[in-house]
């Protein structure tokens, strides 16, 4: 008897910094891929970057690649297969699916980041027992995919669950990129913030370790805010305390809204891990409603970087 040949597809994870995509097959396991800086000059430049990803995935395959799911940080209208709105890419109004398919010759399907990143949670990940959960994504920004009855929530159109532009300030700094909102949950609680609290720490604390770092042309991201945080240094510490505490705010508030089972927390920013964990926790603690911020079971993801690329290979598996 022939067994028939496995199938592969192409998952690609459009971030605010970084692209990445994989070839993955059924088992959900990543065979071959790469991963370049998002190229966010122009439009163009954008789309290019990703066929040219893809193609050169398709030129390494030793077998058929069967269709091509990819991620985006976008407002996505799925009835039209349009990308309508980005903060962080300069992705605005675009047919990605007509232009992809053209392109590639192949199926692709499409979907926000944040969505796809839950479906990998939901498929094999920390929400897989889960019916009900929500998940986000803290990185450049702030993404979200919510889970109902086992099903990722997509809205009317597609573009529902953008969880990272509730607005948890009304008071707070102006919204990145596109958006045009004060104090979105990503503007007060994203890698981004990190960036923000950790600048402004360094020059109000110049004798810290943080402010040394700073005034020495490091860049305080996660990674060197974590690293100074571990090394006893209070003033790092206090930023990761700060991005937790406002985590803690977003996070309550969409307990309380959708009572899921699981909330999953992943992107980069979260691997400070404990750090920010427990102050967000305490928050929720102390300020969510009853019964809801009893059983929910807050978890770290199961999956890091790779995240989108399996989500959008799993949307690529299921339509195919």
């Amino acid at each position: 008897m022939v067994s028939k040949p496995e199938k592969l597809v192409i998952g690609v994870d459009v971030g605010g910094t970084k692209t990445a995509a994989g070839i993955v097959n059924g088992r959900l396991e990543v065979i071959d891929g790469i991963e370049n800086k998002t190229v966010t000059s122009s439009q163009n430049g954008l789309l290019d970057s990703i066929v040219n990803a893809v193609e050169e995935l398709r030129r390494r395959s030793t077998g058929t690649v069967a269709a091509v799911g990819i991620g985006f940080p976008s407002m996505i209208d799925q009835t039209r297969g349009r990308a309508v709105m980005s903060v962080n890419i300069p992705l605005s109004d675009f047919d990605i699916v007509a232009y992809m398919r053209k392109k590639l010759g192949l199926p692709v399907l499409i979907d926000n980041d944040a969505n796809l990143a839950a479906l990998a949670e939901l498929r094999a990940g920390s929400a897989r027992e889960a019916r009900d959960a929500l998940m986000i994504t803290v990185g450049t920004g702030i993404g979200g995919g919510v889970i109902i009855d086992g099903k990722i929530y997509r809205g009317a159109v597609g573009s529902g669950a953008e969880l990272g532009h509730i607005v948890i300030d009304v008071n707070g700094p102006p919204c990145q990129g596109a958006c045009p909102n004060n104090g979105c949950f990503e503007t007060m609680a994203s890698g981004t913030a990190l960036i923000r609290y950790a600048r402004e720490a360094a020059q109000a604390q110049p004798d810290s370790r943080l402010g040394q770092a700073v005034a020495a042309g490091s860049i305080p991201d996660g990674a060197l805010v974590s690293k100074l945080a571990a090394a006893g240094d209070a003033a790092a510490a206090a930023v990761l305390e700060k991005i937790g505490f406002y985590i803690g705010v977003g996070i309550t508030g969409l307990i309380n809204v959708f009572n899921p089972e699981v909330f999953v927390l992943g992107g980069g920013v979260m691997q400070a891990g404990d750090a920010i964990l427990k102050p967000a926790l305490k928050y929720l603690h102390g300020r969510g409603l009853r019964p809801s911020r009893d059983v929910v079971k807050v978890v770290t993801a199961r999956f890091g970087p790779e995240a989108g690329v399996l989500g959008a290979a799993c949307l690529a598996l299921d339509n195919i």
